[in-house]
């Protein structure tokens, strides 16, 4: 089984989509992480992040599994990330190895923002999870708070806002949900409510499969 969970950055998805991949025994890709790692190790290498081709070379030599979780969770990655991701050639880049993760003998589960639009089109499951931005502000905030960033909310929504805007006026992959995918409005739910909701879809569609 293939779920694909797309959705807004700070509405859920990530907790959720870890929370099924414990529930049902799935491995999970974080594909954020992915475009993360690629913003990140374009910084640390001096590059311009609107090089499509130098940043597509990074892309095609990354190496996910040397970046610490901190490197990754920090503002300026997820604003690199941002930016990185609305590169054809980058995304192209990344294409092939999320598509070999999810359709390993187990199933997968990834989370990202065109998981059900692109990478997986043909998904068993597939889920959109939002929020409004103002509480997913609140929520990275407190994160990014936690973790020592020193970013103030008011500068955090400006992002979000302008990350929301990137990503879902895109010309390659722009963030949207597929036209069959099951809607979890986070914004008023607990964590464990949202997982809830979710894994009922799961479940609902592992009854129509027999």
């Amino acid at each position: 089984m293939i779920i694909a969970i797309d959705g807004t950055l700070a509405s859920g998805k990530g907790t959720i989509a870890r929370r099924l991949s414990d529930l049902f025994a799935l491995p999970h890709m974080d594909t954020g992480r992915l475009y993360r790692a690629t913003g990140v190790a374009a910084m640390n290498a001096g590059a311009d992040l609107t090089d499509a081709k130098a940043i597509a070379e990074v892309a095609s030599k990354l190496e996910p599994s040397l970046f610490t979780e901190a490197e990754l969770r920090t503002a300026e990655a997820g604003l690199a990330a941002s930016k990185v991701a609305v590169l054809p050639e980058v995304r192209a880049a990344l294409l092939e190895l999320q598509r070999n993760f999810a359709h390993q003998p187990t199933g997968a589960i990834l989370d990202g923002r065109d998981i059900g639009t692109v990478v997986c089109p043909e998904a068993d499951v597939k889920l959109w999870v939002d929020a409004n931005v103002e509480v997913r502000a609140k929520r990275r905030h407190a994160e990014l708070k936690a973790a020592g960033d020193t970013i103030t909310l008011d500068e955090l929504t400006a992002q979000l806002r302008e990350r929301d805007e990137r990503d879902r006026n895109r010309k390659d992959a722009p963030m949207v949900a597929a036209a069959d995918a099951i809607l979890i409005d986070t914004t008023d739910l607990t964590i464990d409510a949202a997982v809830d909701k979710a894994r009922a879809a799961v479940e609902m569609a592992n009854s129509r499969t027999g």
